[in-house]
């Protein structure tokens, strides 16, 4: 295989790659507190020598989340809580601590405030968050203090990665911050909210026509090359 091969090949496969980050927006499209993903291409540049032209191959390296705010939905739950701005929820998944920017919470059956999946909500500090029973209406104020008869019961954290670069995608709307966190004074809840996801279901079609187009005009050129290829081999055996 040729070097025009080669840079084709990983031309396609960086294209597979946006393909599915594309496919996998759309698809949650409508999950609450979903970070668009985009992928980073990098061109790596080889020196073949002094009489021969270099050679460049591009890759699909990096998978970038979309931080943009997404819109605010009005549920009007107790423990549905909205991010207006900066920062995240801290969560105790099986994992570790993890960050999310969904915020639809419950208590469960112990008092604990948790996520759909079962997951701990955690204060600044990394303590779980205890929702007293029998106390009455609770009121969560914008810096996650929670309060019931004007008095108050806890603090839901607030923070936000030390090194955004740092931020690993775990699942679809957990994060892990690998260069830690730490409080989060920009942002701000809203109760009675839920942050709706920040893909555009329109942009994200046009671009995936785009990307299928481009990958057809590669795939035309593979077999092209391939073509050309067991032509030259043809002629040299006659």
């Amino acid at each position: 295989m040729d070097n025009a091969s080669y840079t084709a090949l990983t031309r396609q496969s960086g294209l597979m790659q946006e393909m599915r980050a594309i496919a996998n927006n759309i698809a949650n499209a409508s999950t609450t507190g979903f970070k668009a993903e985009g992928i980073m291409f990098a061109e790596h540049v080889k020196s073949l020598g002094p009489d021969a032209s270099s050679l460049s191959m591009a890759a699909a390296a990096v998978r970038d989340t979309v931080q943009s705010q997404g819109g605010l939905s009005q549920t009007g739950g107790t423990f549905d809580l909205a991010i207006e701005g900066d920062g995240f929820f801290l969560i105790d998944a099986p994992g570790g601590q993890r960050l999310t920017r969904a915020g639809a919470f419950q208590p469960n059956e112990n008092g604990d405030l948790v996520t759909p999946d079962g997951y701990q909500v955690l204060d600044a500090g990394g303590a779980p968050v205890f929702v007293p029973q029998g106390v009455g209406n609770i009121g969560i104020s914008p810096d996650g203090t929670m309060s019931a008869g004007g008095q108050p019961i806890g603090q839901i954290g607030l923070v936000r990665p030390i090194d955004p670069n740092q931020m690993i995608r775990e699942s679809g709307v957990m994060f892990e911050a690998r260069g830690g966190f730490e409080p989060a004074p920009g942002g701000r809840m809203m109760q009675g909210f839920l942050e709706e996801s920040n893909v555009n279901p329109i942009i994200q079609i046009g671009r995936m026509i785009e990307v299928q187009r481009a990958y057809e005009l590669g795939q035309s050129f593979l077999d092209k090359e391939d073509e050309r290829i067991r032509g030259v081999i043809q002629a040299i055996r006659r």
